[in-house]
């Protein structure tokens, strides 16, 4: 549902009373004018249950799930342990004071109950934000596509500190583009290399692993080079867990017909 904006009742906090020469009692011209036009959150009867699908569905038959061992020790020590008990989505309406169209803010509400032992201490409420143009799909796949590609934050890590593909060693616009794909395609490789790996349970692996553990892994090998009889053989000095891996998808490698 699309609410209409609405003034909020609130006043502004004392974290955004900025003095300015535009407003001498202390907040900006602009703060003050953001605060104003700040819709209010969807009334209770607005929102919906936020329904999420199962990881994987089953396709033999239900297994029985194991006892929960680590739940029992945090009891036991009295831990402090946070359970989400629901989930409700709601929109309205939503234009920054400097734009000049209206977006699409999606708001998820979870209620979290916080149990230190067995004693329940308090609910707490956190509230997630999902401003977007698209205003024909749902609520819940707004929440659900943003969720899925959250993982590309550590894709971004990875380029930035792992393949260095943000450094900018030179001083124009254009060469630091060069750079940034050529130091990215280094990362399609190591994705690529992954996938050729006969055993799924270890390309996953490799697959999410980080640059420099796949450098050590695969790449700073030390090796022997030995030319004799017409052929050139190659001995590895050193050993790591990655090895047979690394054969297996040499010898696949091998295998494929490039042209």
């Amino acid at each position: 549902m699309v609410l209409p904006k609405r003034k909020s009742a609130l006043p502004p906090s004392g974290a955004d009373r900025t003095p300015s020469r535009d407003d001498p009692a202390g907040q900006s011209r602009d703060s003050r004018d953001s605060h104003d036009s700040r819709p209010e959150l969807a009334p209770r009867d607005a929102r919906d249950a936020l329904a999420r699908p199962a990881k994987y569905q089953v396709k033999t038959e239900t297994r029985q799930k194991p006892e929960r061992v680590k739940e029992h020790i945090v009891k036991i020590h009295e831990f402090k342990n946070l359970k989400l008990r629901s989930e409700q989505v709601a929109e309205f309406v939503y234009r920054p004071t400097k734009c000049d169209r209206d977006y699409r803010m999606v708001v998820v509400r979870k209620n979290i109950s916080v149990e230190k032992g067995a004693a329940v201490l308090f609910d707490e409420i956190r509230y997630f934000f999902y401003i977007t143009t698209k205003m024909k799909i749902p609520a819940r796949k707004v929440v659900l596509s943003a969720n899925q590609r959250c993982d590309q934050e550590n894709v971004i890590e990875q380029l930035k500190n792992g393949v260095n593909a943000m450094r900018m060693p030179v001083d124009n616009l254009l060469s630091n583009w060069a750079y940034m794909v050529m130091t990215s395609l280094a990362w399609n490789v190591k994705a690529w290399f992954a996938m050729l790996m006969p055993k799924k349970a270890r390309w996953e692996e490799v697959l999410r692993m980080e640059f420099r553990s796949f450098l050590h892994a695969f790449i700073l090998l030390p090796c022997q080079i030995i030319r004799a009889g017409r052929r050139i053989t190659y001995r590895l000095l050193g050993y790591n867990p990655w090895l047979p891996d690394f054969f297996a998808a040499f010898e696949k490698i091998q295998r494929l017909a490039v042209t």
